[in-house]
C-alpha cells in the first residue's frame, strides 16, 4: 500500500504464484530454469503484453482508491500553476494536510485553523470568515500506479467535486468537472506508467454565487432562505443558509467525494440498466431487462462478448464494435427466455417484507480475455402510482398499496462529512421509525452509500433535482450544466429499488425550458419510475406545512392526499444540547440557540416556551424544558402520522415530516440529533408508523385499527382502559376487531367519563385471534373542562421502576435487553433510557433501542432491546441510565448496572426560568 493505492491486483490464472509480481517470478525463473526455458518465456510475455495492448485485460472492476497523501492550499497564495503544481519538482511542504473526501473547511478544521463550526457560535463570519466561499483552492497528491495496470487502459475517477475542478496529472491537463453531482473519468494512460509515481493536483473553483449570508439571531431570526446562490443550479445551495442550517462558510467547496483508479481493456461497460417487471396480483414470476453500453475506446474495430449473470441465470450476446463507438445492448425476457424468472425473490418496503437483492455482474471479453466488468446491485420489484377511482399519488409495490410515512433529509450533514458509518446509523434509525420513504429535498444528499442503505433497509426514496421553492431563489441560469448533472444522478442511481420517485423542483414546477429537458431525460434513461414536476402539486400532492408544534387534534384536518412536508419543533435530550453548546449559554435562550434553528421562523421558535409553559406548566430550567419537551415532541410527532392514519387511503396516502434527519444540532424538525442520540419523537413516530397499529383519534374520540397490510385482522379483540390520575381505573371495554387491509376501522367510541380527574391516561390494547399483543398505545389528556391543560401531571408522584438486565454478545453486537417494571398503582410517564460507559461515564452513540420514552400503566412492565457494538465499548462495562417525567429506578438483578440519571434531574440544576435573551 502506498499513498492510499492498493498494489495488489488479479493477474491471469496462469502466473497466479506465490511470487508477488511479475518482476519477481522472472528473476525465480531465470536463476531456477536454464536460459533456453527463460528465452521462451520472455517470448511469450511479450506476446501477452501485446496481446493486452491490443484487447485488455480487466481488472474485474477493481478500483484503487486515492485516498491518502492529499494536500490543499488556497490558490492566491501560490504563484505556481497547473503544470508545475503536478509535477514532481514541485514542494509543496507549507501546504495544510487535506481530507479528501472532504471539503475546504474541513480541511482547515482539521489543521486547527478555525474551531469546529457546528458547536456554539463558532461558525459566525468573525471566526469564519466568509471569504471562503470565494476563493480558489489547489489539492495535490502523488500515488504508484499499480504494476498490474501495464497494458491496459487506465482511468481516474472522481465520484463528485464542488463547485469546478481543473485536472492535472503529471504537468497535464487533462479536463474538467462542473457541478457538485457530475463524475469526471479521465484517460491517464499515455501519461502515466504502471509502477512509477504519479503526481494528480486539482485547481477547486467555487461557484460563482454564493449569494450573502443571513446570520440567524434572536433579533432578526431565521431570515430568507437560501437566495442567490440557487442561480448556479447543481450545487449545495443550501449552504447559503436556510432556516434549518447557518451559512457554510466554504459552501461545501472541495473534492466531496472519493478519487479513484481502474484498468480497462479495449472496451469499456458504461452506466447499466435493469429493470423489473412481476406478474401481479400472484408475484410468481419477474420479467427482467438488463441493458448495457459498450464502448471500444480504441481506434480499431473489435468483436467481443457481452456476458452477464445474476444468481443462477447466466446470458451472454455477440457484438461487433467500429472504432471509438459506442453501442447498447440488451436482454430481455422476449429474446432470452432465462430473463424470465419463477418465483422471483422480490424487493419490499420497509414493513412490507424482505429487502432481497440481486447482484449482476457484466462482463465484456474479447477472444475470450476479459476486457471490462461491472457489478450492478438492483431488486426486483414493481411500483404503480395510482389506484382506480383516485387521481391522487398511491405508490404501490409488488400489487400492496404503501401509505408513504417518512422524513425529509435538507442535507445529510451541513459539512458533508459523511462516512458510510454514520449514514448507516442515520438510515436505520429512519427503519426503527417504521418509516417507509425519506424524501432527498433538492437532491442535496447524493452519493453512493445513501442509495445503498435504502435499498438495505426498505427506505423508499422520493428524490428530487436542485431547485428550490421559487421564492427561495432563481432559476439556473446554465441550462446545459443543470441537465447534465441530472443526466449523471439519472444514470448513476437509476438502478437502485429504493428511489421511487424523480421529483423535478420543490415547491414549484421547473421553467418550461428545464421542464421539458427533464422529460426528455426520463424517455431516454428511466422507462419505469413517475416524474413528478413538483412537489406541492399534482397528484393530490402538497406541501407548505405547518412547521411549528401544534395539539396532536390539528393533525388530524387536512385537504391533500400526499403531505410533503409537515413539521414541529423537537427538542433534543438534556446531553446533546450540552453538547452542542458551551456553558454559559445553557440556560438563556440566546444568539448560540437562534444558530440553532431556535428562534422566530417557520418552526415558531421563540413562541414555543410559551406553548410549554401553557400546555405543561412553568419552565423551571433548561432540564425541566427538555423534560416537558419531550412530552410535546411525542404528541406532536405521533399524532403527525395517526391523523393521516385516520383517513388511511382515503384519501391519505403519506405524510413526510418536516425533517427526520439534521444536518447540523438543532432544536427542531428531527428524530435525532446531529450526535446521533434519538429523542422521544423517534418513537412517537416509530408508535404512530407500526405497520398494524391501534390508535385513539384524539379528534373524533374515536378507536381506531390501522392495517397498512393487505392480510385483514379478523376475530381480533381491542381494549381500551381510563386511567385518572392517581392510577385507579375509570372505565374498561373490550371491542371486537375486524379489519381490512390497507384502511382504517374504527372499532369503537372513547366516552370520557363525568367523574374525571383534570387530567387522566388511556391505554389500549390490540390483540389478534390468539390473544397474542399485536399493537398497544398510552395518552395523557386533559379533561373536557380543562381543555389542552396538562399542568397537573407535574402533581404526579414519583415511580420507582424496577428493573433487570441480561447481557447477550452476538459477534459485534452486544445487546443489553431490560425489562422496566411498574409494581405500583400510579402511572408512569416517559421512562427514558441511555447507554454509558460506565468507566468515562460518557454516552455511547450511536446505539438503537428497540423502544424508548416508554410509559407504564400501574402494575405493567416492558422489555427494552438495547443494541450497541462491543467496540464502541471500548472495554468498558456499559451503564443504563434513566429519567423520565416521574421517573426513578431502582435494580433488581443483572450483571448490568441501571441507576437514575441524575443530570437529568430538574432538581440538579438551580432555576432560572430559562429566559429569553432578546
Amino acid at each position: 500500500m502506498k499513498n492510499g493505492l492498493s498494489l495488489s491486483g488479479q493477474i491471469p490464472a496462469v502466473f497466479r504464484h506465490n511470487a508477488n509480481d511479475y518482476h519477481n517470478q522472472t528473476c525465480f525463473i531465470k536463476t531456477k530454469l536454464d536460459m533456453k526455458i527463460f528465452s521462451r518465456f520472455v517470448f511469450f510475455m511479450l506476446l501477452l503484453n501485446l496481446f493486452i495492448a491490443m484487447h485488455g485485460y480487466s481488472q474485474d472492476g477493481v478500483e484503487r482508491e486515492v485516498a491518502t497523501g492529499w494536500q490543499m492550499k488556497e490558490a492566491a497564495l501560490t504563484i505556481a500553476t497547473g503544470p508545475l503544481i503536478s509535477s514532481a519538482s514541485f514542494s509543496s511542504k507549507d501546504w495544510y494536510n487535506a481530507v479528501v473526501p472532504g471539503t475546504v473547511l474541513t480541511t482547515l478544521v482539521h489543521n486547527q485553523v478555525y474551531p469546529e463550526p457546528l458547536y456554539g457560535e463558532n461558525n459566525r463570519p468573525d471566526k469564519i470568515p466568509e471569504t471562503l466561499c470565494r476563493a480558489d483552492y489547489w489539492y495535490r497528491t502523488t500515488f504508484t500506479v499499480p504494476q498490474n495496470y501495464s497494458g491496459q487502459k487506465i482511468w481516474l475517477h472522481f465520484d463528485g467535486i464542488n463547485y469546478e475542478a481543473d485536472v492535472w496529472v503529471n504537468g497535464k491537463n487533462v479536463g474538467n468537472i462542473k457541478g457538485a453531482f457530475a463524475r469526471g473519468l479521465f484517460d491517464i494512460t499515455g501519461i502515466t506508467i504502471p509502477g512509477a509515481d504519479v503526481v494528480l493536483a486539482v485547481h477547486i473553483s467555487p461557484q460563482p454565487n454564493p449569494g450573502v449570508s443571513h446570520e440567524h439571531t434572536i433579533k432578526d431570526g431565521m431570515g430568507a432562505n437560501g437566495g442567490q446562490s440557487a442561480v448556479d443550479g447543481p450545487t449545495f445551495l443550501c449552504s447559503m443558509g436556510w432556516d434549518w442550517i447557518p451559512a457554510i462558510r466554504d459552501r461545501n467547496a472541495g473534492i466531496w467525494k472519493r478519487v479513484f483508479l481502474t484498468a480497462t481493456g479495449a472496451v469499456r461497460i458504461n452506466d447499466p440498466l435493469v429493470t423489473s417487471d412481476v406478474s401481479l396480483p400472484d408475484r410468481k414470476t419477474a420479467d427482467v431487462t438488463v441493458h448495457a453500453t459498450v464502448e471500444n475506446v480504441t481506434s480499431k474495430p473489435l468483436q467481443g462478448i457481452l456476458k452477464g449473470s445474476f444468481g443462477s441465470i447466466v446470458f451472454q450476446q455477440p457484438v461487433t464494435l467500429a472504432a471509438n463507438t459506442t453501442q447498447e445492448v440488451s436482454f430481455d425476457a422476449q429474446h432470452f427466455k432465462q430473463m424470465h424468472i419463477n418465483d422471483p425473490k422480490l424487493w419490499w418496503p420497509n414493513g412490507y417484507g424482505p429487502q432481497n437483492l440481486y447482484k449482476l455482474k457484466l462482463t465484456f471479453e474479447v477472444e475470450g480475455i476479459s476486457s471490462d466488468t461491472k457489478d450492478v446491485s438492483f431488486g426486483i420489484r414493481k411500483i404503480t402510482y395510482s389506484v382506480p377511482d383516485a387521481e391522487n399519488l398511491t405508490v404501490s409495490v409488488n400489487g400492496v398499496k404503501v401509505f408513504c410515512k417518512g422524513g425529509n433529509w435538507g442535507m445529510d450533514e451541513a459539512m458533508k462529512r459523511i462516512p458510510r458509518e454514520r449514514l448507516e446509523a442515520q438510515i436505520r434509525m429512519h427503519q426503527i421509525a417504521h418509516y417507509t420513504m425519506i424524501r432527498n429535498w433538492v437532491g442535496q444528499s447524493t452519493n453512493e452509500d445513501f442509495y445503498e442503505l435504502c435499498d438495505k433497509y426498505g427506505i423508499l426514496l422520493w428524490d428530487e433535482f436542485f431547485q428550490p421553492n421559487p421564492g427561495d431563489g432563481p432559476n439556473p441560469t446554465d441550462i446545459d450544466l443543470y441537465i447534465a448533472n441530472v443526466r449523471e444522478k439519472i444514470l448513476r442511481f437509476r438502478n437502485h429499488p429504493a428511489i421511487a420517485i424523480w421529483c423535478a423542483r420543490n415547491e414549484g414546477y421547473p421553467p418550461a425550458n428545464i421542464d421539458s429537458a427533464l422529460r426528455k431525460l426520463m424517455r431516454e434513461l428511466e422507462p419505469v419510475r413517475l416524474y413528478q414536476p413538483s412537489s406541492t402539486a399534482g397528484r393530490g400532492v402538497n406541501s407548505g406545512g405547518p412547521y411549528s408544534w401544534h395539539k396532536p387534534a390539528d393533525y388530524y384536518s387536512f385537504g391533500e392526499a400526499f403531505k410533503t412536508e409537515i413539521g414541529s419543533m423537537s427538542v433534543p435530550t438534556l446531553q446533546s444540547i450540552h453538547g452542542m453548546m458551551p456553558k454559559e449559554d445553557w440556560e438563556v435562550i440566546n444568539d448560540d440557540w437562534a444558530e440553532h434553528d431556535f428562534a422566530n421562523g417557520a418552526q415558531g421558535g421563540l413562541g414555543y416556551r410559551g406553548i410549554i409553559e401553557e400546555r405543561y406548566g412553568k419552565v423551571i430550567n433548561l432540564a425541566d424544558f427538555v423534560r416537558k419537551a419531550q412530552l410535546a415532541n411525542y404528541e406532536a410527532f405521533r399524532a403527525m402520522y395517526e391523523g393521516r392514519n385516520a383517513k388511511l387511503f382515503n384519501p391519505a396516502t403519506g405524510v413526510i415530516t418536516w425533517m427526520s434527519n439534521p444536518a447540523q444540532p438543532s432544536f427542531v424538525w428531527q428524530l435525532y440529533h446531529h450526535d446521533l442520540e434519538p429523542n422521544a419523537s423517534l418513537f412517537a413516530a416509530r408508535k404512530g408508523c407500526e405497520p398494524v397499529h391501534i390508535q385513539l383519534n384524539e379528534k373524533e374520540n374515536t378507536i381506531q385499527v390501522i392495517n397498512n397490510l393487505p392480510a385483514t385482522i379478523a376475530n381480533g379483540k381491542a381494549q381500551m382502559t381510563i386511567y385518572n390520575a392517581d392510577g385507579t381505573v375509570l372505565l374498561q371495554q373490550t371491542f371486537d376487531v375486524l379489519a381490512a387491509g390497507s384502511m382504517a376501522t374504527t372499532v369503537g367510541k372513547l366516552t370520557v367519563p363525568p367523574n374525571v380527574t383534570s387530567v387522566y391516561f388511556v391505554k389500549l390494547i390490540l390483540r389478534d385471534k390468539t390473544g397474542q399483543q399485536i399493537s398497544d398505545n398510552f395518552y395523557w389528556q386533559a379533561a373536557p373542562s380543562n381543555a389542552d391543560k396538562l399542568s397537573d401531571l407535574n402533581k404526579l408522584p414519583v415511580v420507582k421502576l424496577y428493573a433487570t438486565v441480561t447481557k447477550e454478545n452476538k459477534g459485534e453486537k452486544c445487546l443489553l435487553h431490560i425489562t422496566l417494571m411498574n409494581a405500583t398503582a400510579k402511572p408512569a410517564l416517559m421512562a427514558h433510557l441511555q447507554l454509558y460507559g460506565k468507566r468515562s461515564g460518557k454516552r455511547i452513540l450511536p446505539v438503537y433501542y428497540s423502544d424508548n420514552y416508554i410509559s407504564l400503566a400501574p402494575n405493567e412492565s416492558r422489555s427494552v432491546t438495547i443494541e450497541a457494538t462491543t467496540s464502541q465499548l471500548k472495554n468498558e462495562l456499559p451503564l443504563i441510565l434513566v429519567d423520565g417525567w416521574n421517573i426513578d429506578v431502582t435494580q433488581l438483578s443483572g450483571s448490568v448496572n441501571v441507576a437514575l440519571n441524575k443530570e437529568s434531574q430538574v432538581a440538579s440544576w438551580p432555576e432560572t426560568g430559562l429566559p429569553i435573551q432578546h
